[in-house]
């Protein structure tokens, strides 16, 4: 079983840059970060693998949302710069025991609480 704690969300200015982290128990294989706004199904932001030398991004954050780990700390982190009110959602990271890069939220086994951003314009 692994725990996964976010942490680093806040409220910003449309423009400003955010890095939120993902605290893992232990050592995890493939993770991502999704979110979900109110209303609206969560999504698929971005994936890394369990070395960190692949990622995929969601065509909305390709280019201003970058994601990495350090799995020296068993942390994940993910850099958002040129942030949008569109981004305003609660961001949840995941870990899966899987070693693809997965988009769908059912490939992952274990999920975080949840970071609220909220992003004014």
């Amino acid at each position: 079983q692994v725990q996964l704690v976010e942490s680093g969300g806040g409220l910003v200015q449309a423009g400003d840059s955010l890095r939120l982290s993902c605290a893992a128990s232990g050592r995890t294989s493939t993770m991502g970060w999704f979110r979900q706004a109110p209303g609206k199904e969560r999504e698929f932001v971005a994936t890394i693998s369990g070395g960190g030398s692949q990622t995929y991004y969601a065509d909305s954050v390709k280019g201003r949302f970058t994601i990495s780990r350090d799995n020296g700390k068993n942390t994940l982190y993910l850099q958002m710069i040129r942030l949008k009110p569109e981004d305003t959602a609660v961001y949840f990271c995941a870990a899966s025991r899987g070693e693809a890069l997965y988009s769908f939220a059912r490939s992952y086994n274990y999920w975080g609480q949840g970071t609220q951003v909220t992003v004014s314009s």
